[in-house]
């Protein structure tokens, strides 16, 4: 008898809650796994995904939402083993699951905190209420690989909007592990997107595309990269976040930064007593 060959996993895209190869058909060999080589089809594609979950994710309630953000922490927790197998740091995994919870528990609060009635001189209401932006798109940061993936994820759909993620190219078996998690945690299709490969091919056209409504450029360590991405991104005047500092600390409180600035404010005006 010879010996067994084992059988090396294909790690897929992750678009609409489905696990497509990259149209090209193209894959690369990192972390030793084939990974699918995402394409700019692909990333028009993921584009189209998101926009398609925006209505539904948005409408949802906040306590539903926090409910499902919650569930992505429970499932995590019962593959915590699989993600410290993958070299995923056990302490990483955990802060991961936590801030999974945090960010659940924020849904249904944020609203007060950020929104309310405005003092007005007149007979009227003014109530300011925050509204998702709509598509985001995401580049991962290179490292912690679980953390700071689910740091930029997160604080994004926690508001209700749908993202695209551009994952590690380094780095991206947590990602598209962690796209296993989602796809069983009652997360609606489209409302997580992730490709993988090299973000100088995905990135600039998600950077240039006008149905994204903002991109966070958290991951993008090439400050030229990220001045052309900005350039691109000012087409349709995306909202934009800058990359993140070299020494940015992922383990600290996220604060609410991050879910601020992905959303819009909506002011109503509404005559008293009618």
């Amino acid at each position: 008898m010879s010996e067994r060959v084992a059988v090396r996993k294909t790690y897929k895209l992750f678009i609409g809650g489905k696990f497509p190869r990259s149209e090209s058909g193209r894959s690369y060999l990192v972390q030793s796994a084939n990974v699918s080589l995402a394409s700019r089809k692909d990333a028009r594609d993921a584009v189209v995904a998101a926009r398609a979950a925006v209505k539904g994710w948005a409408g949802a309630t906040a306590y539903n939402r926090g409910q499902i953000l919650y569930r992505v922490a429970e499932m995590l927790e019962g593959r915590r083993e699989q993600f410290v197998a993958l070299g995923v740091p056990a302490d990483e995994v955990d802060a991961a699951i936590d801030r999974w919870v945090w960010y659940a528990g924020w849904s249904d609060k944020l609203p007060q905190v950020y929104g309310g009635a405005n003092p007005v001189a007149g007979p009227y209401f003014n109530l300011s209420a925050p509204e998702p932006t709509g598509v985001v798109a995401v580049v991962a940061p290179e490292a912690p690989a679980l953390l700071g993936l689910v740091s930029v994820i997160a604080p994004a759909i926690v508001t209700g909007n749908t993202v695209v993620v551009a994952a590690s190219p380094t780095q991206p078996l947590a990602s598209v592990t962690l796209a296993e998690v989602l796809a069983t945690s009652d997360l609606p299709g489209g409302v997580v997107n992730v490709l993988t490969g090299a973000i100088t091919e995905t990135v600039p056209t998600l950077a240039a595309h006008l149905d994204v409504n903002a991109i966070d450029l958290t991951g993008v360590g090439d400050a030229s990269l990220a001045t052309e991405l900005e350039v691109r991104a000012a087409e349709n005047l995306k909202r934009v976040i800058r990359p993140a500092p070299a020494d940015h600390d992922w383990y600290a409180d996220p604060g609410l930064t991050r879910m601020t600035t992905l959303l819009e404010t909506k002011t109503v005006w509404h005559p008293k007593g009618v």
